[in-house]
């Protein structure tokens, strides 16, 4: 055989395999396009009544400006009533638009559901509360462990459990939402975050199961992943964190307030189940997609193709984290 003839048939194989996979990834789509469920559906802002909390400062503040900027009548909870009066100014100074503001503590449920009641129903529920201290669990006082399960898990319970009845009978029968604001690390363990992650985790599990339970009323659950975020919050944080939770934790990068804010609000107004907020995050988001629901047939074919190369990534990453652990030890107990 010529090197013509031989280069002739080499380029009709490659045609042919070319064809064959595009035919197969083709018929691959079409079968996930038949399978995904919940369905797609979009979520009006305007006009609406959502309720923030945590929404005196950083991404709460910023989901309050940008929510009132999109026509959404706006109600915001926190504990301090002195920085709720401070954001309420601020909205209005900024939007010309007054918001409601409440004083709880999430972590009271009789309190969260007189605050729940007196707002009245709620179209768009944005569980934006948190707190985050880290340190090793070792030397961790567990009423620290405790104050963070019970804002960050505990409160989004609260707040859940109060809010369903008013969502379920609303009068507008548009579809609502329940947004839960969990954290990259709720998708990943990270360092000097065993808490605070256990806490992040355990919000997908409740969303997980929840939207089971009322996606018959129409009601939508989104699970937000920001990484970390230029807010007060973040600037304490960095002051405590242990040394080796800023070597691996800073590889994501900081996003600012508002830019969350828009990510997260998009998310919610698409339905979208998991909504990740930078590159990274979406990495995470289909290397750890698993069972979770998921509307949109284009991010289902890739999480289905692209699983296994990102479980190779996942263990090259995890392989320099452990790395990173071992050589702190080392030159420690030198």
């Amino acid at each position: 055989m010529t090197d013509v003839s031989f280069f002739y048939l080499f380029c009709i194989l490659a045609l042919i395999l070319f064809a064959l996979i595009l035919l197969g990834s083709l018929a691959l789509f079409l079968l996930i396009t038949l399978i995904v469920c919940p369905r797609p559906i979009k979520i009006p802002i305007k006009g609406r009544h959502v309720f923030i909390t945590g929404g005196s400062s950083g991404i709460g503040l910023a989901l309050a400006h940008q929510a009132a900027s999109e026509g959404a009548r706006v109600s915001i909870l926190a504990r301090n009533p002195d920085k709720l009066e401070e954001a309420r100014n601020s909205i209005r100074l900024s939007t010309g638009i007054d918001v409601a503001v409440f004083s709880a503590d999430v972590r009271e449920f009789e309190a969260v559901r007189r605050v729940i009641d007196e707002a009245g129903s709620i179209d768009i529920l944005i569980c934006n509360q948190g707190v985050f201290v880290p340190q090793e669990l070792e030397t961790q006082e567990i009423e620290t462990v405790k104050f963070m399960i019970d804002i960050n898990l505990m409160g989004t319970f609260h707040l859940i459990k109060a809010a369903l009845p008013g969502m379920r009978k609303r009068k507008d029968c548009g579809p609502a939402s329940i947004a839960l604001m969990s954290s990259q690390a709720g998708q990943v363990g990270i360092y000097g975050y065993t808490a605070y992650s256990a806490s992040k985790f355990g919000l997908r599990g409740l969303g997980e199961a929840l939207q089971q339970e009322v996606i018959a009323d129409n009601i939508h659950v989104s699970l937000i992943f920001p990484p970390d975020t230029e807010t007060p919050g973040l600037l304490e944080e960095n002051k405590k964190r242990p040394p080796l939770t800023s070597i691996i934790a800073g590889s994501s990068g900081a996003m600012k307030a508002n830019e969350v804010a828009k990510k997260t609000l998009n998310g919610i107004k698409s339905g979208t189940f998991i909504v990740p907020c930078n590159f990274v995050g979406l990495l995470l988001s289909i290397a750890t997609a698993g069972l979770s629901s998921q509307r949109s047939s284009l991010m289902a074919f890739v999480e289905v193709a692209a699983a296994g190369l990102l479980r190779i990534f996942a263990l090259g990453n995890q392989s320099k984290w452990y790395k990173s652990i071992a050589k702190w030890h080392a030159k420690k107990e030198q």
